[in-house]
């Protein structure tokens, strides 16, 4: 049975939508309901989670490798632009965040945390927003980190620093209107 699927080898860090950056520790050969299947043994150290995927499931379930050099400054010139806000209820906007959030595309996990980012000088999120913006963030943080070979905590200083340095733009015209 010949695969398209992406091969990973033992020690690389890939991307699992769902639950973002995660690193395969073994591949294993199992015997289930009768059929020998492949597995990806990965670690997501964050949620201290082992997780088995098969190798035949990769791709459907969108299983990628770390993002390309291009698409992660792309994220980080998103995370430049102008917050969009849209005016639907809380509700709407906050499952289109989780959607953005769990297809593992690290624009869309930018634009997420550009979104719901508020500067110190700015009203109080809600509890919920604040939760969707650290997932968002950290999801960001950890793909960023493991792409710069740093830990999550560097990596989220640095997206920080680019939303501190250029949300004030945004936020000081709004004040005028």
């Amino acid at each position: 049975m010949a695969s398209s699927a992406p091969a990973f080898d033992v020690g690389d860090y890939v991307v699992y939508p769902k639950h973002g950056v995660g690193r395969v520790i073994e591949l294993q050969s199992e015997e289930i309901a009768g059929m020998q299947l492949e597995l990806y043994v990965l670690r997501f150290e964050k949620e201290r989670m082992t997780l088995r995927v098969p190798v035949n499931k990769v791709e459907s379930i969108g299983m990628r490798k770390l993002s390309s050099d291009k698409t992660l400054k792309e994220a980080m010139e998103t995370l430049k632009g102008k917050p969009k806000v849209k005016r639907t209820m809380w509700s709407r906007r906050a499952q289109e965040y989780e959607a953005k959030i769990n297809s593992g595309d690290l624009v869309s996990i930018a634009e997420v945390t550009r979104d719901l980012f508020r500067p110190e000088d700015q009203p109080e999120q809600s509890y919920s927003e604040r939760q969707i913006f650290e997932a968002a963030s950290s999801r960001l943080a950890r793909e960023l980190a493991a792409m710069e070979k740093t830990d999550e905590p560097t990596a989220l200083t640095k997206i920080l620093d680019v939303l501190k340095e250029h949300a004030p733009q945004y936020y000081e015209n709004t004040e005028d209107a």
